[in-house]
């Protein structure tokens, strides 16, 4: 997880740059200051740090197209930015790169009930999408546990997830259409308000890129009707191997419930401490079960995942009674991950996803490794759809402590692709994962996904040093190419 060094060059040219960016955004639109890019160094990973050569914030999609333009033409590599949650890197500034921030384009540009959706810029925060329309009875699904701070740009850079994933989807099964802005300045709309577009899925390219293809500058997002009830159950566990068994038996009995997960004894000792949601504290594992729709409906869905829990070995069980009581159970498990800084001056929060009936082996084997490396860990994650954030606690002031996490973290996403899994289910790939893309593609499958990349950036200026361990460059590719149709077309004619 480092970054490059800057390039020479680009810094010596940092004058003619900032004299540049203030010719296309006035006032306080261009960052320089030392201290005030110190802001900017890094973003939710913040073992990895780096002053940006500058800082830009843009409010309109024309001075957007207009400072990519520029570092287009004069060859400036540059970083888009939402709020700066990324726990992967994803945002992650360079010394040779321009930062742009995106978080001055943070309003709801419509609401559109006929059509079930809302048009907003990515500054907009995620929970506040839903704020805006909940009062008509509309929300917006994909909720990760930052969604109070997390920008829905963000959300579609990185295709992020959360509790309700697992019944209503992550961010690209509830997204219908963007704006955004080529490396060459180019402005281009992708979807729209219809339910599906005609030809190539380049929404479903664009969603997931981590700022590799472009600078998106408007999103339109599907949002549905509040359920009639929901309500949440609380179901304690003498061992996270019986919790996760148990989430299993649920999905196999054709249950899907609105948002299942399981927090394990240290992470429901911090969270309750923290928020005091009533979890108990006489349990190795608690899951939690939420089940919506029509009121018959979920309280028959209730009792079978009660009988279920038993049948798996459950000691406690606890249904919410009203509404305020649900919204508590929530707001335990989403305050896990600032909770668990009782316990540790530092911690690592991982992101990787495996089959749901691999998920007692790998819950094992990461308490085997906890003791391997010394360092404590805390489980809370995405039960229902395998998706796992185990957070690693350790001090970077004791010496090794910081790259024995990291080794710890690395060890946890090997063994996810071990299993049938993937490196990332929500955070991304950024700089923490970028050197483990090889433990789960080939070099031809990195190859061709930067081809993507080369047919919309062919100089590698957005976002480098990201995702790919190395790229080749897209002359390289080319050649490549052209190499392997002489061999496999030696007679094929020339024009």
């Amino acid at each position: 997880m480092q970054v490059p060094k800057p390039d020479d060059d680009i810094v010596a040219r940092r004058s003619d740059i900032i004299t540049a960016m203030r010719s296309i955004l006035s006032g306080e639109g261009v960052i320089v200051d030392e201290s005030e890019l110190a802001a900017y160094e890094c973003d939710g990973l913040t073992a990895v740090k780096q002053l940006p050569l500058i800082v830009v914030l843009p409010e309109t999609t024309e001075q957007v197209s207009q400072v990519l333009q520029y570092c287009h033409q004069a060859g400036v590599k540059i970083v888009p930015r939402g709020a700066g949650t990324s726990l992967s890197g994803g945002a992650t500034p360079l010394g040779d790169a321009i930062t742009l921030g995106m978080m001055k384009f943070n309003r709801i540009l419509e609401t559109d009930y006929e059509n079930r959706c809302v048009v907003t810029q990515p500054g907009v925060t995620n929970l506040s999408i839903t704020q805006a329309v909940q009062a008509d009875g509309f929300y917006f699904a994909p909720d990760p546990s930052s969604q109070i701070a997390c920008s829905i740009g963000g959300n579609v850079a990185e295709n992020a997830g959360g509790v309700h994933c697992l019944k209503y989807g992550v961010t690209t099964n509830n997204l219908l259409g963007v704006k955004m802005v080529l490396m060459d300045g180019e402005v281009i709309t992708i979807g729209g308000k219809q339910f599906d577009d005609a030809g190539y899925d380049l929404l479903g390219l664009v969603t997931g890129s981590e700022g590799l293809l472009g600078v998106i500058t408007e999103i339109i997002v599907k949002i549905i009707p509040t359920p009639e009830t929901a309500k949440a159950v609380l179901v304690g566990f003498p061992s996270n191997e019986q919790a996760g068994q148990c989430v299993a038996s649920i999905i196999g009995a054709g249950i899907i419930p609105g948002g299942m997960e399981i927090m394990d004894r240290p992470a429901i000792k911090a969270a309750e401490e923290f928020v005091h949601a009533g979890y108990p504290l006489d349990v190795e594992s608690l899951l939690i079960v939420e089940l919506d729709g029509p009121k018959a409906e979920v309280d028959y869905l209730i009792e079978r995942v009660e009988k279920i829990a038993k049948k798996e070995g459950a000691t406690s069980s606890r249904t919410s009674q009203n509404e305020e009581e649900r919204l508590l159970f929530w707001a335990g498990r989403k305050a896990a991950f600032p909770a668990i800084g009782r316990l540790s001056p530092d911690y690592l929060c991982m992101d990787g996803t495996i089959p749901r009936n691999k998920l007692p082996e790998i819950l094992a084997r990461m308490q085997k490794m906890s003791e391997h490396y010394s360092l404590g860990i805390a489980n809370v994650f995405h039960a229902g759809d395998g998706n796992l954030h185990p957070l690693i606690m350790f001090d970077a002031n004791k010496p090794g402590e910081l790259e024995g996490a990291t080794n710890f973290g690395m060890d946890i996403l090997r063994a996810c692709v071990e299993v049938g899994g993937v490196l990332t289910g929500e955070h991304g790939v950024g700089v923490e994962k970028r050197d483990l893309m090889g433990e789960m593609f080939s070099e031809d499958d990195l190859d061709q996904q930067e081809r993507v990349k080369c047919a919309f950036d062919e100089q590698a200026l957005l976002n480098p040093g990201k995702v790919f361990p190395q790229l080749k460059g897209c002359a390289e590719l080319n050649s490549l190419d052209a190499r392997q149709v002489e061999l496999k077309f030696p007679n094929l004619p020339r024009f």
